[in-house]
């Protein structure tokens, strides 16, 4: 997950290295190329994580307000982000987060078992209070998924390309699964500065897309997922399906 990258700070005359995926400025380095980076190496609640054995449990489910937006695409270096404007929220008990971009990242992030998935896609929301929440939705090779077909073909190849295209009107619920059932725990950005109390939703059912859908994202990124990192006795929790 990325959310705001920030300005390299440097000392004078030195060269600046901005975090990728890399060798030289991957994430076994993230914490040496900034300061503001160092719970990359430090931290103990971060993400992603490989999902194993969560604790099945009955969980407050996630209302869903997503409106309509025109198309806003960017090449950030290390993604391709679709920013949202205002107006769209999830709330999970009592909580309203709302919907502030989505990005991809190929293979995924999160694994299941050990499992990586083809890609990963998160969806950025923000409260009042500045708690950040991510739906994390897995990507499986399949069938074409005519959902994406608006903004698909507008792809940025170039680093720091952007593109707004106000006749390209997409509506991100329509992205997600019928089925909406969830892992949760708490985590970090899976980007720097990796800051963490970040709320995980990760929905347990993927979706699919043509294996062409796929190789037009790993055309331009292939290879942007941060390793798993250790759960450290976090709670991790699953839906109880049978009861809802």
């Amino acid at each position: 997950m990325t959310y705001n990258k920030k300005e390299q700070k440097v000392a004078p005359h030195a060269k600046e290295i901005c975090w990728g995926y890399e060798a030289k400025n991957g994430p076994d380095v993230w914490a040496q190329l900034n300061p503001e980076y160092r719970l990359c190496c430090v931290g103990i609640h971060q993400s992603p994580i490989d999902i194993v054995d969560p604790a099945p449990t009955k969980l407050s489910p996630i209302t869903f307000n997503y409106q309509p937006t025109s198309l806003n695409i960017h090449n950030t270096g290390n993604t391709i982000q679709v920013d949202y404007h205002k107006g769209s929220w999830i709330e999970v008990e009592g909580t309203k987060y709302h919907l502030l971009q989505f990005h991809f990242h190929a293979p995924s992030e999160h694994q299941v078992a050990g499992n990586l998935s083809d890609m990963e896609m998160h969806l950025v929301h923000k409260s009042e209070d500045s708690t950040l929440a991510v739906i994390g939705v897995f990507i499986k090779s399949g069938n074409i998924n005519t959902a994406f077909n608006s903004f698909w073909q507008h792809l940025p190849s170039a680093q720091g390309e952007s593109q707004q295209i106000k006749e390209v009107i997409l509506n991100a619920f329509n992205l997600l699964p019928s089925t909406k059932y969830t892992y949760r725990y708490n985590g970090s950005l899976t980007t720097p500065p990796c800051s963490e109390n970040v709320k995980w939703f990760v929905l347990t059912t993927p979706i699919e897309m043509s294996h062409s859908q796929i190789a037009a994202f790993k055309a331009i990124f292939s290879g942007n997922n941060r390793p798993v990192q250790p759960l450290n006795g976090r709670e991790l929790l699953v839906d109880i399906i049978k009861d809802r």
